[in-house]
């Protein structure tokens, strides 16, 4: 384990941690709110946030996706193909999400944290600098596609915090 895998795994868990507190308390209903009709709902957020890290992570480990390995696909049930990550995704789309309960939200981010970080652990300091994606100028790094993949996701719990505080206080 290296310096940067610690503030990785740090980073991670901060997320997970942000996922389970947005998330908390909500039923259904709530989750699926969108602030207008082109908006996100909480959701569907939770939902993308963890299918980018599950895609993302995965495909650099070379592991399978949790989101089919584990039939999260089954657990959800949604009219998309089982390789949709939210890229994309039409207003429908984002409405489909909406059934979602906060339990099967968190049980699959769970299970993508745990692979992430089980992953992040085999990694030396030698392997942040790998190239994993060619086709961008400059080459992306493991390191690089993993601060990313925390970017993105920090992006989108916050999205869903801010819905939850204003659905709150409604």
């Amino acid at each position: 384990m290296t310096a940067s895998g610690d503030l990785l795994i740090d980073a991670f868990d901060r997320i997970r941690d942000t996922v389970h507190r947005v998330v908390d308390g909500l039923s259904p209903d709530e989750l699926a709110v969108r602030i207008d009709e082109g908006a996100n709902s909480i959701a569907w957020l939770v939902w993308h946030l963890t299918r980018i890290q599950d895609d993302h992570v995965s495909d650099i480990a070379g592991t399978d996706e949790v989101w089919i390995a584990q039939d999260w696909t089954g657990t959800f049930e949604l009219p998309f193909s089982r390789d949709a990550t939210g890229y994309g995704h039409s207003p429908k789309d984002v409405a489909a999400v909406g059934g979602s309960t906060g339990e099967v939200l968190v049980g699959y981010h769970d299970a993508v944290h745990a692979q992430t970080v089980t992953y992040i652990r085999t990694l030396q300091d030698a392997d942040y600098t790998r190239v994993v994606d060619p086709t961008w100028v400059p080459a992306v790094t493991l390191g690089v596609r993993l601060v990313s993949v925390v970017s993105d996701d920090l992006q989108h719990v916050g999205q869903a915090a801010f819905i939850k505080g204003w659905l709150t206080r409604r």
